[in-house]
């Protein structure tokens, strides 16, 4: 689950980690409000999306009187950002962040992740702070400093004076890094978050060091016991059809494709979305109906998978193994039945029952094709649904 910048601060503010002071504001009224609260000679109006990139957007603009602040509020809030983040739709800005400025001296990135591959908490830093990491990552490897700290022993302070000399920061701001980067893996830890991501962290002339930006990604399946950080979830900014999905248990992901999928199983869906690509199509969607697929959860995902304009055809692949073939062949006929499903239909079985299911839906007589493989079934929906979206 993803957060505000505005709501990332406020977590930082209650684990020590020094922030700017800001408001968020909802409306051009509060901005104003709010600028006027902070009495700040510079102000900065910030959207709030759950997506990077909003300064190259126009989403960041400085306000260099009080003045200054109303029309830059207005032109922001209601405005759509695209980015590499949002996809061609963009995002519309429903909510600002009203903060002070800050005098910066030096910029730098940081950021602190579960890291599956290492089974620890990598720290990830550069001297290079407010560009986009995977540029610097790309152009510069180089300027990547990376760290591994095992669980098993967590966060000591050598870790930060570490980071810190490698940072070249001042030895004034080394003790601040030291706590503000604790501080940092206590939340990491304490609140199941699976990323935390500062860009820029800054030095201020003074010598003081700042997040002035903040991003958190939590962990989906801690939130049954982080009660507070549920409270931050913005259903605006989610995927209707995801919402949907998920109040069926349904494991789904829009995409820009024209083939909706239908598979039961993560890896047989990642597999499935593959070989469409290298047929010519492009996938809609990630979804997973899971291993005890019933003929509910098969109408829910047509109904899930239809609601997107941009499906031309759909493409269900199920494995029987938990689940027999026969018993979804009846789901599907069923389902397809009761939404009426109005574009190309290929099903592919294999598994348990797998002969049975066939014959269940060939005779059918419902407009649907039973592909005999993987890559036929591929083939087949690519052919009839025309490939990808112009």
């Amino acid at each position: 689950m993803n957060i505000h910048e505005y709501q990332a601060k406020a977590i930082f503010r209650e684990y020590g980690v020094p922030v700017p002071r800001g408001r968020a504001a909802f409306s051009v009224e509060e901005a104003v409000a709010a600028a006027r609260e902070l009495g700040s000679p510079v102000t900065v109006v910030k959207a709030q999306i759950h997506a990077g990139g909003r300064g190259k957007a126009g989403g960041v603009k400085l306000a260099r009187s009080q003045d200054q602040v109303e029309p830059l509020a207005r032109e922001i809030l209601g405005k759509v950002l695209v980015t590499h983040q949002t996809g061609p739709k963009g995002r519309q800005v429903k909510k600002l962040l009203i903060e002070e400025g800050v005098e910066i001296a030096r910029e730098f990135y940081l950021s602190l992740l579960v890291d599956r591959a290492t089974a620890s908490v990598a720290v990830i830093a550069s001297r290079e702070g407010g560009m986009e990491i995977e540029e610097v990552a790309a152009r510069h490897p180089e300027k990547i400093i990376k760290r591994f700290l095992d669980p098993a022993g967590g966060y000591l302070p050598f870790h930060g004076r570490d980071l810190a000399y490698c940072l070249g920061l001042p030895k004034e701001a080394v003790g601040a890094f030291v706590k503000l980067l604790g501080n940092l893996y206590r939340l990491l830890w304490e609140r199941d978050a699976s990323l935390i991501e500062i860009n820029p962290l800054v030095l201020t002339k003074e010598n003081q060091i700042l997040a002035l930006d903040g991003k958190v990604t939590f962990d989906d399946n801690g939130l049954f016991r982080q009660e507070a950080v549920r409270a931050f979830r913005d259903l605006d900014e989610e995927d209707p059809l995801e919402i949907q999905a998920a109040e069926h248990h349904l494991n789904y992901v829009k995409l820009h494709g024209t083939i909706g999928c239908m598979v039961n199983g993560a890896g047989l869906a990642m597999a499935t979305m593959d070989v469409i690509k290298l047929a010519g199509g492009e996938p809609a969607n990630f979804l997973d109906v899971g291993g005890g697929a019933s003929k509910e959860t098969v109408r829910e995902a047509f109904r899930i998978l239809l609601a997107d304009l941009n499906v031309q055809g759909v493409f269900v692949n199920i494995f029987g193994g938990i689940v027999r073939c026969d018993r979804i062949a009846g789901g599907i006929l069923e389902a397809a039945k009761e939404v009426q499903v109005s574009v190309p239909l290929v099903v592919r079985l294999d598994g348990t029952n797998a002969e049975e299911g066939k014959k269940m839906l060939t005779a059918s007589g419902l407009k649907l094709e039973v592909a005999d493989t993987l890559w036929d079934g591929a083939q087949k929906i690519v052919a009839q649904a025309g490939g990808r979206l112009s």
